[in-house]
């Protein structure tokens, strides 16, 4: 008998008749012998749709009342799915974030995993029970309700499956598993039966949005042996593990394309010791995540600094930047959200030389600017106008030999 631990997303749960489908596999996977435990998200559009109602009655909610508000979402779920299963003869107990031992910090609406207390876990699996857990939430040392951020419910369910030492942690969402890129734009796209835990971070990290990037981040910390699989129907998906001989013949394995990104530019900046600290500092106190930066020389004793954040962080990114631009002496900010990021990832790029050559040459013969680029070893990323970001991706895509690719499961 295995311990497999289950997360839903909305789209799975988005109303009776799926909770009903989600509830059948659920059982299907205890009658085959398992202890189960199943993680949900919110159904449907629900976050988005009490963010809303939140935004009729206050024009800058506060983070504490709006993990207050949110947290509700999946405690709908987590409710009507364990409804579901006991209506089906089942035995099941729903727990919210607190219930099920998830301590988090104090940061409201961005907070970090601390622990999980598995005490309450390990007794309900001991008495045979479908443990159904609200995914995005958690609580605080200072008894406080927080949520996760968005995508929040991948990574309960992945520091579930971790703390527990479960077998296999399965992601069930609305697509079959990991694509080559993303198929609603590139129809050519391949699912990829296995992918390594770097390819994967590198991938969610850049908007391929099958995955939360610290759910795959917790996943490599902790081994964690995720499936990404389909909610409606019973094929295998892919799996996101640490593989030595994985895909060696492919350099790359992937292209992505992420248009939640406001560049910013901060203008004659003082050539001085410690002035990216201040700005990044200020950021990072405003838990303000900075994804690629760029400093340029462009006269004596005075520097450009460019960097991305994501939209939702825009307006608060650019108070601050200017705040910080007018203590140093800079001559002005500027931002600017009409341009995404495109991405390439492979870990054959490790012994491939002239892949970010072969990049910007499609880029290039595309008639695509480069704005911003930046590298690691397994990815080229490349900030460019929005509106040519899906040409963009189809023809790398091609490029780099991913159209319809066969892989044997």
């Amino acid at each position: 008998m295995g311990l497999i631990v289950q997360k839903f997303g909305g789209s799975s749960v988005a109303n009776s008749e799926k909770i009903n489908n989600v509830a059948d596999r659920v059982i299907k996977c205890k009658e085959a012998g398992n202890q189960v435990i199943v993680v949900v998200s919110a159904m449907g559009k629900s976050t988005d749709e009490l963010i809303e109602l939140a935004l009729n009655v206050s024009k800058n909610p506060k983070s504490r009342e709006m993990d207050m508000l949110l947290s509700t979402g999946e405690q709908i779920s987590m409710a009507m799915l364990a409804l579901a299963i006991q209506e089906k003869g089942h035995s099941a107990l729903s727990l919210t974030g607190y219930q099920a031992g998830i301590i988090t910090n104090n940061s409201h609406g961005k907070a970090k995993i601390l622990d999980i207390n598995t005490e309450r876990l390990n007794r309900e699996l001991q008495k045979g029970n479908i443990i159904v857990v609200a995914g995005f939430q958690g609580m605080s040392e200072d008894k406080e309700i927080t949520t996760l951020g968005r995508g929040g419910s991948d990574t309960t369910a992945v520091a579930i499956a971790a703390a527990l030492a479960a077998d296999v942690c399965e992601i069930y969402t609305d697509v079959d598993g990991v694509y080559t890129s993303d198929p609603r734009i590139v129809k050519n796209a391949s699912k990829l039966t296995s992918i390594s835990y770097d390819e994967m971070l590198e991938l969610a990290s850049l908007g391929a949005l099958v995955l939360q990037p610290r759910a795959v981040e917790f996943a490599k910390l902790k081994n964690v042996k995720l499936h990404v699989r389909s909610s409606f129907n019973n094929n295998s998906g892919t799996v996101v593990r640490e593989v030595e001989n994985l895909e060696k013949a492919m350099v790359v394995s992937g292209v992505a394309c992420d248009k939640n990104v406001t560049k910013i530019a901060v203008f004659d900046v003082p050539d001085r010791p410690g002035i990216a600290y201040q700005l990044f500092d200020a950021l990072a106190k405003e838990d303000i995540n900075v994804d690629m930066i760029i400093q340029s020389h462009e006269q004596e004793e005075r520097n450009d600094i460019s960097f991305t954040v994501t939209r939702s962080d825009k307006k608060q990114a650019v108070n601050i930047t200017k705040l910080v631009a007018d203590a140093i002496g800079a001559r002005g900010v500027a931002s600017d959200d009409t341009v995404a990021k495109v991405s390439i990832v492979g870990a054959g790029m490790k012994t491939n030389p002239g892949v970010a050559a072969k990049m910007f040459e499609v880029l290039y013969r595309s008639n695509i600017n480069i704005q911003m680029i930046s590298t690691s070893e397994i990815k080229v990323s490349c900030v460019i106008e929005e509106i040519k970001a899906e040409e963009a991706i189809i023809n790398l895509h091609k490029a780099f030999g991913l159209d319809n690719l066969v892989f044997k499961s």
